[in-house]
């Protein structure tokens, strides 16, 4: 699927990821941490922390800043930047389709 110099992956049913938790996806050779926010809403980033490679999805999550659980930069969700010093994080748009599923846009190459 592709639109205006976008590509949408879908990565399955917004069930696989609890509230208020967060899941990596391999897409397009990247990982990408999705975070379903108790609130309902998605979040998308890198899923890879430039600081030293940390699992981004296992990190903890509020509604707006995950904490990589190696050495706890804090990354804010809507943005990428980082609150503590790190590099920041790629973010990307996630939405539903009409069937609950997870939809990932990524620019086009």
């Amino acid at each position: 699927m592709s639109s205006a110099g976008t590509t949408a992956h879908v990565l399955g049913p917004v069930d696989q990821i609890p509230l208020g938790e967060g899941r990596a996806f391999g897409v397009g050779g990247e990982q990408v941490a999705v975070f379903r926010l108790r609130d309902g809403s998605l979040r998308a980033v890198s899923g890879v922390c430039p600081h030293r490679g940390g699992p981004v999805a296992d990190g903890t999550v509020d509604r707006q800043v995950v904490i990589c659980p190696l050495h706890q930069h804090a990354f804010d969700l809507t943005s990428g930047c980082s609150t503590t010093g790190a590099e920041p994080l790629r973010t990307y748009r996630i939405s539903l389709d009409g069937e609950q599923n997870l939809v990932l846009r990524t620019a086009a190459v």
